[in-house]
């Protein structure tokens, strides 16, 4: 992880985030919804303390998450949901996949393939 592979604290439970297996950011990051020039400057977060998002990883190895409400996935469109279980939950595998191997990959080549191209179309915001 950034800053120094130590993990960042949790804006909202204040713990430590320990790996990105555990980090909102990661998989954010990883999704290329953040720019790789602003991930430094990013808050983080537990993927579990954003239940709006960990509701969408469908996996074994992840605790799922019931979020009741407006934004829970039971009354969004059932196409919708299949799409983001799908990216959400892949994006999470890619995490645990980068994590796991225990190499030193270099976080340019963390997100999915052709996400360089999206951040070079769209420019930061200042």
């Amino acid at each position: 992880m950034a800053r120094c592979d130590q993990g960042y604290r949790c804006d909202v439970c204040g713990g430590d985030v320990e790996n990105i297996t555990q980090s909102d950011l990661y998989l954010h990051y990883v999704l290329g919804e953040v720019d790789p020039e602003l991930l430094h400057l990013q808050t983080e977060r537990h993927l579990r303390c954003n239940p709006v998002v960990a509701q969408f990883i469908v996996h074994s190895s992840f605790e799922p998450i019931l979020v009741s409400g407006l934004f829970g996935k039971s009354g969004l469109d059932p196409d919708f949901v299949t799409e983001e279980e799908s990216r959400v939950t892949g994006a999470f595998l890619r995490l645990r996949e980068i994590y796991d191997s225990g190499q030193d990959l270099p976080i340019t080549l963390y997100p999915f393939p052709g996400m360089q191209d999206r951040w070079k179309r769209v420019a930061p915001s200042q």
